[in-house]
Parts: structure tokens; sequence; C-alpha cells
């Protein structure tokens, strides 16, 4: 049966559980990513398939934000189990093994805290996954997203890409434009995704790939 979700409820965070459940189902499935459908992978599958399933941590971001949109959501009705210390912020959009998947789906402490007490301008998908994630799993995150947003634009929701906005610098910029730890080195891939592509930029994104992604 078909289920509305909608942006800010927490039946987001509902639908993401019951993703992950259903894929559990089969064994075969090693690693899980939340992916959007203005999401576009910025390499080719195997450099990505390669790069999740020898990595040896999940990439779910959390982080402390002191601010109102941060901790400044936070319900002091929570604690316990979630104290002010506790509260972490961070996109959505994760990538995770298996083991964190079946924590996440059996999660009976934090969770239910946050069905009770999360509600805008708490927003539970920013921060159910993170305050998890920091509670428990330590060095095991690596506390950052592999899916490029940009947010430089002010506002709720990160900047569009059209397709006129597409250019080989743009992909270029995603794919290699700062650094960060993989497996203990240093690294210029970061990000395997990016968003958030309008319809109208698959033409140029086609003609790129091969190009660029080493997309065949």
């Amino acid at each position: 049966m078909l289920q509305e979700v909608q942006w800010g409820k927490f039946n987001m965070i509902e639908a993401e559980r019951r993703l992950l459940a259903n894929a559990l189902l089969d064994f075969s499935n090693e690693r899980f990513i939340l992916l959007s459908e203005s999401c576009i992978p910025l390499f080719n599958f195997s450099t990505i398939y390669s790069y999740l399933i020898n990595a040896n941590q999940t990439f779910v971001e959390c982080y402390d934000d002191p601010g109102r949109d941060g901790r400044g959501r936070y319900n002091r009705s929570m604690n316990p189990p979630i104290k002010l210390d506790h509260w972490r912020k961070g996109s959505q959009w994760f990538e995770m093994d298996r083991k964190l998947a079946l924590d996440i789906i059996s999660d009976r402490r934090i969770y239910p805290t946050f069905e009770k007490h999360c509600h805008p301008p708490c927003y539970v998908d920013e921060h159910y996954l993170p305050t998890f994630v920091g509670l428990n799993l330590g060095a095991r995150n690596s506390n950052r997203t592999l899916t490029w947003v940009d947010w430089s634009k002010r506002g709720p929701h990160p900047a569009r890409f059209e397709g006129i906005n597409v250019t080989v610098e743009l992909l270029e910029r995603m794919r290699n434009g700062r650094e960060c730890m993989y497996n203990g080195k240093v690294s210029r891939t970061c990000t395997l995704f990016a968003r958030k592509f309008a319809a109208n930029a698959l033409e140029p994104l086609m003609r790129l790939a091969p190009q660029v992604m080493g997309f065949h």
C-alpha cells in the first residue's frame, strides 16, 4: 500500500527505515545509499562500487551546530535518552553498511523519542540519523556525506541546477573540489553523487558523461 511522505514530517524517517528494512531482506546487499530523483552519479559504476565496498567507515554527516537551526531545535523533553550534548545535525543523504542499517531498523530507544518530541521546527530527517550515529558509531563513521550539495544560497533548500548550468567546470568541482579522509588517507574523491539537478539537465549531462565521468 502506498503512503504519502511529506517534507519536514516524521513520515520521512519512517519511509527511510522501511526502505532499509526491505533492502536488508536481500542478504547480498552490503551497502545502502539514499538518493533522490534529482541526484546524479559523479563517477562510473565501477568507481563508485569500489569506493563503497572497500570503505572501512559509513558516510553519515554528523556535526554539532550550536545555532538556532541546530541545538536550537532540541527539545529538553528528549532527556533521557538524548541529552543536549548528544544532539547532532546533518544531511539525510546517507551511505551505510549492513550493520548500521540493522541497528537503525532495530532502534527502540532513540527513534520513539524523536517520534514523540521532534516536530517542526525540529526536522527529523536532519537530526535523527546524525544523533543516532553520534551516540553509537564513533570512529566507525566518517561524519560526512557522499552527496555534493550547494548551500551557498540562503533558504531551506539547496541550489538547483538547470541544463544551462551543467559544464565541465561544475562537474569537476563536484568531483575533485576538496580534500577529505578515506580509509585513513587524504583523498580528493570526497563525493560520489550530487544534487539538485532539474530534468532539463539530463541532455547536457549525458553529453558530458563520457568525457568527464567515464561513462560509456
